[in-house]
């Protein structure tokens, strides 16, 4: 739980606020809705920078790592919600720390679940990934909800109560920080082989032991593959209904709301609990989560324009798909079974190939709906080839690691 929250509320004072808050929050900082996409353009450097992160993950602890990474998020935007006239060259600085941070800590995050859920029968650690994304949307749909309550009732005073918020989301790191020394034991860390070695040079021999295992890169397209998926879902949900159905904003938002917020929470345990008991498998979680994506879109390109009840459902079912690979969407990677000392910088290395379809998976889809102009449903049809496609790609990618893994299992045992 610590590690799982400290996931989460290192983001809880500023990220978490853009889907819900995101005009009070520029209002607190004094900057304009493009200023504020400009700050989060920053954060994206992180995508260059996890790689490096894996040698910092091999050099240092997990607890060294979150703490140093809880500290400087709490002193930053300490800084940028209690300094009036803050110049928006600083709150640039900050978003670039930040970024560079998150290549670090989130790493650290994602290995001390599997540091922490590893037992003999490997039992747990598929239930941990998916608790991990379960428990932080249900915490962040929480606060939310608390922040637009307070909103609601002093709605005249809405930028103090905002400032309130996100100082007081920001001061929650502290206990966060004594959580962290309390609870998240050392695990091992890249160790020199020689008088004549270092550590630097043991973590980056490791950083590049894990570049060259072909399981890895397989673990993580299939990874990429998922989380493309989900980057199309979120513009085929209420921005679905609205253009191809002419839903209202309040229906269509009702729908997204549930589509890809409550969905999430709940495809998060059962993705955990099939993954541990059901498939023993992470790997093959996500393969089988792919695989319903590509289904249930399919079906939804083989019948544009139908009733909008059995659209949404064909949604719901798509959205399951994408949810239950995204809770495991690192824990084929746990799966491999690396070294401790290592093991930092393949979910460093998984987070770089998961998370990259941000750069491109955006822009692609939003280009292709607004291009369509008038015939929204043939932009969706698009939408909707690309996403089978790639849901093919990655389930065939997760299909085949899951065997290689399963033969790889049978020889060790046969070894033994």
């Amino acid at each position: 739980m610590t590690v799982v929250l400290a996931g989460q509320l290192t983001y809880s004072a500023f990220e978490a606020f853009k889907g819900s808050l995101l005009l009070p929050l520029t209002d607190v900082l004094g900057i304009s809705i493009g200023q504020f996409g400009t700050l989060m353009g920053w954060l994206g450097i992180a995508m260059f920078l996890y790689i490096p992160g894996g040698w910092v993950n091999n050099r240092f602890t997990i607890r060294q790592i979150l703490v140093a990474w809880s500290a400087w998020r709490m002193g930053t935007a300490l800084a940028l919600y209690l300094i009036p006239g803050l110049s928006f060259n600083i709150m640039v600085a900050i978003a670039i720390s930040w970024g560079i941070w998150d290549a670090i800590g989130w790493p650290a995050v994602v290995n001390g679940i599997a540091f922490l859920s590893k037992d003999q029968d490997k039992e747990g650690r598929g239930l941990a990934m998916g608790l991990l994304e379960s428990i932080r949307r249900a915490v962040e749909f929480t606060m939310n909800i608390a922040v637009v309550s307070l909103l609601a009732i002093f709605a005249d005073q809405a930028t103090t109560v905002m400032r309130i918020a996100a100082i007081t989301y920001t001061l929650i790191l502290i206990p966060l920080i004594l959580a962290i020394l309390r609870f998240v034991p050392k695990n091992a860390t890249a160790e020199p082989e020689s008088s004549n070695d270092t550590a630097n040079k043991a973590a980056l021999r490791g950083l590049i032991h894990v570049l060259a295992k072909p399981r890895v890169w397989m673990a993580g397209i299939a990874a990429m593959c998922v989380y493309w998926c989900y980057v199309n879902l979120i513009y085929s949900s209420a921005p679905y209904l609205s253009l191809v159905y002419e839903a209202s904003a309040a229906q269509a938002g009702a729908f997204g709301i549930f589509n890809t917020g409550l969905v999430g929470i709940f495809a998060g345990l059962v993705a955990g609990l099939l993954a541990d008991y059901v498939f023993k498998s992470s790997t093959r979680m996500m393969a089988v989560a792919l695989t319903i994506i590509a289904i249930g879109t399919g079906i939804l390109f083989l019948i544009p324009g139908t009733n909008v009840i059995v659209a949404m459902l064909l949604l719901i079912v798509m959205a399951f798909g994408v949810f239950m690979g995204k809770a495991v969407i690192l824990a084929p990677i746990a799966e491999l079974d690396l070294p401790d000392s290592i093991n930092g910088s393949a979910m460093a290395v998984g987070s770089f190939l998961a998370y990259a379809s941000i750069f491109w998976g955006n822009p692609l889809t939003a280009g292709l709906v607004e291009r369509a102009g008038d015939n929204p449903t043939a932009g969706y049809q698009q939408v909707f080839m690309i996403t089978i496609a790639v849901a093919i790609v990655g389930a065939v990618a997760a299909w085949t690691l899951d065997i290689i893994n399963r033969r790889a299992a049978r020889a060790d045992a046969s070894r033994a």
